[in-house]
């Protein structure tokens, strides 16, 4: 079997060798057996980096990288720890979506005021909210 050193690898899967670093220190890769002090990685390594690469792109944090890849019983196939992480992490999209649609609707609309004062905006503001919140006093003990 043929052995790399952590710059070829990095080469290999384009990606820092800091990052291969991090990958190991997170828990994603299996620490490498070293030869003089160096890393050494197979090819199976290449293979465990493209997958860290996928779930990453998904958006799957390191901890959820880590639970897909060593979280799961070994009798428990890739597809079905995906589906799995991908039900919760489309959810987690949904959320995300919608508070983005909301950030969007406000900056298109909110600056088209008339107002001449930030104090008139204050009251406008107030007004279109129905003045549905009230300001909570301090409390005093």
């Amino acid at each position: 079997m043929s052995l790399m050193h952590i710059g070829d690898l990095a080469q290999r899967a384009g990606i820092a060798p800091s990052a291969i670093r991090y990958y190991e220190k997170a828990g994603l890769l299996p620490v490498p057996s070293r030869k003089s002090g160096r890393r050494q990685y197979g090819i199976e390594t290449l293979g465990r980096l493209r997958i860290i690469q996928v779930a990453r792109d998904a958006g799957f944090s390191i901890e959820e990288t880590r639970i897909f890849l060593s979280g799961f019983s070994s009798t428990i196939p890739p597809a079905a720890r995906w589906r799995q992480l991908a039900v919760r992490k489309l959810e987690e999209f949904q959320t995300t979506i919608l508070r983005i649609e909301r950030m969007k609707a406000v900056l298109e609309s909110s600056f088209k005021c008339e107002c001449l004062g930030i104090e008139d905006c204050e009251r406008a503001i107030l007004e279109l909210s129905g003045n549905r919140q009230t300001p909570r006093q301090p409390s005093r003990r």
